[in-house]
């Protein structure tokens, strides 16, 4: 059983990372844009898998990170409602679990990615808000200015 649970976190982990240099490419063809939901996806589904092992370590903050890159995902990808599903999902892992300081000023950031990409300018003003107030909380130097970058990219004209 650990032997496959460390498989499920080694495929989690490297998805993950695959998902993000699919996200980080400036051009991607149509083919990219489909391996990159199903990277994104599968991560999540290998990430449940540890935690329902009961792995030492592993924790419900992977799925909710993954939830989270599958929102940027459908994001970048144009699909709002998609983005706002999974978007939803990460923060009501948050709050469920007591997650916060930097991954609940991101659930808070996708909330406002995916409500401003709909065109929901109420919402997604209600959720940059939010995810400011969160982000300005957050403990580590670094990671507050990372998502303070990250949440200045959020178009919402």
């Amino acid at each position: 059983m650990q032997d496959e649970a460390e498989m499920h976190r080694k495929l989690a982990a490297e998805l993950f990372n695959r998902t993000w240099e699919l996200l980080d490419k400036k051009k991607r063809i149509r083919e990219e844009d489909d391996l990159i939901i199903h990277t994104a996806h599968a991560s999540r589904y290998h990430w449940g898998e540890v935690v329902a092992a009961g792995a030492p370590g592993t924790g419900l903050m992977n799925i909710e990170r993954g939830e989270w890159q599958i929102s940027r995902v459908y994001s970048v990808l144009g699909m709002a409602e998609s983005a706002l599903y999974h978007a939803r999902r990460c923060l009501d892992i948050c709050k469920k679990n007591t997650i916060g300081d930097f991954d609940m000023a991101f659930a808070y950031e996708a909330l406002a990615r995916a409500h401003a990409l709909k065109g929901s300018k109420d919402e997604a003003n209600k959720y940059l808000l939010l995810a400011k107030s969160a982000g300005d909380a957050i403990k580590e130097d670094g990671d507050r200015k990372y998502f303070l970058g990250e949440l200045g990219t959020i178009k919402n004209d």
